[in-house]
């Protein structure tokens, strides 16, 4: 199962850059606003330690990270949902991704172009809130109207009107999707409109190392992404001899954290030491049809062992001798860090 997280800010605040410096891929990058009209599509290794230690152990033939795919989205502009700067275009590509990285920028540059006439962090995210604030309360508008009509006594539908009335007035009060509680249920329900401000966000300051006071009432990262993207260009050798390293391996397991998944490991008898990616709270069974869908089919047991035992014991025979390994059904439940071995 792979994960997307959509890379939006406003146009010439470095998306493309980070981008690049997080996926090594060339890309269009210009001081002007939307250079990038189509989406880039980025695949990026999940930084692990505990795969590198496992397969020390295993030393398998191969060895496969688990990853997230990053979108570098087109830059939005004020009324984008209302369509200025093709913003229906790129609003509609948001709404394809599990989490948002909204990049804002923090620096100042008489040769980048900026589209707001003041420089100001805090309103040009604003503006961006606003936006898809907008999108979301645009999806009701012509969602609710339909929901009525087929109502008539119908209890599940008049039970979703209700909850989409709520998230409305919500909404009008500048109140994000993702702020209000519901139970699990309800968000079932909602789960088909994938409202934008529903999705998880993590803000990044794109800043030039200059000091400046400024204030936020969002949590952010705070990078250079220009300093990033050189960092990107050079081989390992050649930043361990400029000793100059990447700071993009907090922000890679920052995405990770905030889609609140999870990593489990296989072995393949010896032949490959693989990560996985799962959502936190997630059965055997769905960590089995993430390997491949005949072993969710033909699913009997699986084998568990906490990677540190497996390391500890430094071979899978030996973790059973001493008892480390465990057998579990269909209703276990994966933890995170777990290495297992499905019974079919």
């Amino acid at each position: 199962m792979s994960f997307s997280v959509g890379i939006i800010g406003l146009p010439n605040v470095g998306k493309s850059t980070l981008f690049k410096a997080l996926t090594r891929k060339k890309v269009n990058i210009a001081s002007y606003p939307f250079t990038t009209i189509e989406p880039n599509v980025g695949v990026v290794a999940v930084p692990d330690e505990r795969l590198k230690k496992i397969a020390e152990i295993i030393k398998p033939g191969k060895v496969t990270p688990t990853v997230i795919e990053f979108i570098d989205i087109a830059g939005l502009v004020k009324d984008a949902h209302k369509g200025q700067g093709l913003g229906n275009q790129f609003l509609a590509q948001i709404r394809n991704c599990d989490a948002i990285l909204e990049v804002v920028r923090a620096f100042e540059d008489a040769k980048v172009e900026h589209v707001s006439e003041e420089f100001n962090p805090q309103t040009d995210a604003e503006i961006i809130k606003t936006e898809l604030l907008m999108k979301d309360l645009e999806t009701l508008e012509k969602s609710l109207p339909k929901l009525e009509k087929e109502a008539k006594g119908d209890r599940r539908v008049a039970r979703k009107i209700e909850v989409l009335k709520r998230i409305r007035e919500s909404l009008y009060q500048e109140k994000l999707v993702s702020e209000i509680n519901f139970t699990e249920e309800e968000k079932e329900e909602i789960k088909e409109y994938q409202f934008l401000t529903a999705k998880p966000t993590l803000h990044v300051l794109n800043t030039d190392g200059k000091d400046k006071s400024l204030s936020f009432t969002f949590e952010h990262l705070l990078l250079n992404l220009k300093e990033e993207e050189e960092v990107s260009e050079l081989s390992d050798s050649e930043a361990e001899e400029l000793e100059v390293e990447s700071h993009l391996e907090q922000l890679i397991l920052g995405c990770y954290k905030m889609l609140d998944l999870i990593t489990f490991y296989t072995v393949a008898g010896g032949k490959e030491s693989r990560a996985w990616t799962i959502k936190k709270g997630s059965g055997v069974l769905k960590a089995a049809s993430s390997v491949h869908s005949d072993f969710e089919r033909n699913f009997i047991k699986a084998e568990i062992i906490n990677w540190r035992k497996l390391v500890e014991a430094e071979s899978w025979a030996k973790a059973r001798e001493l008892g480390w390994a465990k057998i579990v059904g269909k209703e276990y439940v994966v933890e995170d860090c777990d290495v297992i071995e499905f019974k079919i």
